[in-house]
Parts: structure tokens; C-alpha cells; sequence
């Protein structure tokens, strides 16, 4: 199984991708997981929609190779970063890579709520007719205080947090068999 992964925040030291690169390798087992290089994204800009940069052609080549996308998300300001918003936009202009695509979205962040706003936002976005991705129902992961679940070196060791993760993952894995 092929997943691709798109992370919504373009900071080096980002909590989000880290539990990405947490996910990547703990699954390595079980699915194929990339994680796609938005930081070459440029702004989208409508006068090249039907004549994308070469980098957005790629990116879009790999979702529309994958069997599914996991979406980790920051929320900033209550909503989902202008970075993640750039990206979707691209994805969802021209030949459309994400419609009908099975996505997991994952966020995390310092606060208790996780990033419960965003995720709200996103799915809404996601819903969209240009989008029209296909959310897994009913496994919402909001990682609240991340920073005290994770070590020194940025690696995720809280338990009950990678106990969860593993549930919603085996939980993604079948949902996108059953939608094959």
C-alpha cells in the first residue's frame, strides 16, 4: 500500500512532522509512506493552472499514484496554515489528484486541544467539490501537549498516543482496501 504524506507546516522543527516521521517509520512494515516536498510548492497562482511548475506536477503525480494521503496539520490563529491551504489549492486546480482519494488527517500541537479547529476547517476544505477527498470517518487523532510526548530528539514516546495511532492507522489501511 502506497500512502502519501503531506504535512502542513513548512517549520524545520515542526511537531507535525515529526509525528510524520514518527508514522513513516512505524509503518514501514505495513505501507509505503512518502512525505511530500511542499516547501518547493510556489504560491498558487490561477495563470499557471493549466501550466504548473514542474515541482507541482510531480507532487501531483504522487497522489494520484497513492492509495491514500495522512494529512498532520498545525492550527494557526483557530485554522490550518497558509502553507497546507497552498497546497490543496494546487492539488485541487487543473487535474484534480485528490477526488475521491482516501485521506487520515492527524494534528498536533503544544495546547490541550490539539488542533481540533483545524481539523474542523480541513475537513470542510477537503469536502469541497474541487477537493472532494474521502476523510476517514470517525477516527479524529488530536494530539494535545505534544511536547511532553515526545523525547529530546523529537522522537514520539507517550504510549497511549502510539497505541491510539496504531489503532486509526490499521483502521485507515482497511478502510482504503474496502474503498478499492
Amino acid at each position: 500500500m502506497k500512502i502519501v504524506a503531506v504535512v502542513g507546516s513548512n517549520r524545520k522543527e515542526s511537531y507535525n512532522k515529526k509525528i510524520t516521521a514518527f508514522m513513516q517509520k512505524r509503518y514501514t512494515d505495513k505501507v509505503e509512506m512518502e512525505i511530500l516536498p511542499l516547501e518547493n510548492l510556489p504560491m498558487y497562482n490561477e495563470d499557471e493552472e493549466l501550466n504548473p511548475p514542474s515541482v507541482v506536477i510531480d507532487i501531483k503525480k504522487k497522489i494520484a499514484n497513492s492509495d491514500g494521503i495522512l494529512i498532520t496539520t498545525p492550527e494557526y490563529n483557530h485554522s490550518i496554515s497558509g502553507f497546507l491551504k497552498n497546497a490543496i489549492d494546487w492539488f485541487s486546480r487543473g487535474d484534480k489528484v485528490m477526488v475521491n482519494k482516501p485521506v487520515m488527517i492527524v494534528g498536533c500541537s503544544p495546547g490541550a486541544l490539539g488542533t481540533v479547529r483545524a481539523q474542523i476547517q480541513l475537513r470542510q476544505i477537503l469536502n469541497s467539490p474541487g477537493v472532494a477527498a474521502l476523510t476517514l470517518p470517525g477516527n479524529e487523532v488530536f494530539i494535545g501537549a505534544v511536547h511532553e510526548k515526545i523525547d529530546e530528539s523529537g522522537e514520539l514516546v507517550h504510549e497511549p498516543t502510539i497505541q491510539f495511532l496504531d489503532t486509526v492507522m490499521n483502521n485507515f489501511m482497511d478502510w482504503i482496501l474496502k474503498m478499492k
